[in-house]
């Protein structure tokens, strides 16, 4: 079975709601419920405003995610999946209300 990386992009904002807060872990709750079985990882970041981003050769570091923007990396599971239209069909049942996910392969060298 091939394992996949789905990323939750989300808006923060949506989230300083105390009842949507609880809404959306209730939601990942469920989510791990129904797909334990599948699940090889995740975790929910910090916000963006607790990045430190590193660039180029020199190592620039500065504060902050690489780009502002509406939504952010808020988090990811690891699945395992026969193909990626199954990894998909489960990672519909992750809670992306004011967002989206990215579903990617995992890269495996041999």
């Amino acid at each position: 079975m091939a394992q996949y990386l789905v990323l939750i992009y989300e808006d923060e904002a949506a989230f300083a709601d105390e009842v949507v807060a609880k809404e959306v872990m209730d939601g990942h709750m469920a989510f791990g419920e129904k797909h334990g079985d599948v699940i090889a990882g995740g975790n929910a970041l910090q916000s963006a405003a607790t990045a430190t981003t590193i660039r180029g050769d020199d190592n620039l570091l500065t504060d902050g995610p690489f780009a502002e923007t509406k939504e952010a990396l808020g988090g990811y599971y690891v699945i395992e999946a026969p193909d990626l239209d199954a990894a998909v069909a489960i990672a519909k049942d992750i809670p992306h209300k004011f967002g989206g996910l990215e579903v990617r392969p995992i890269r495996t060298f041999e």
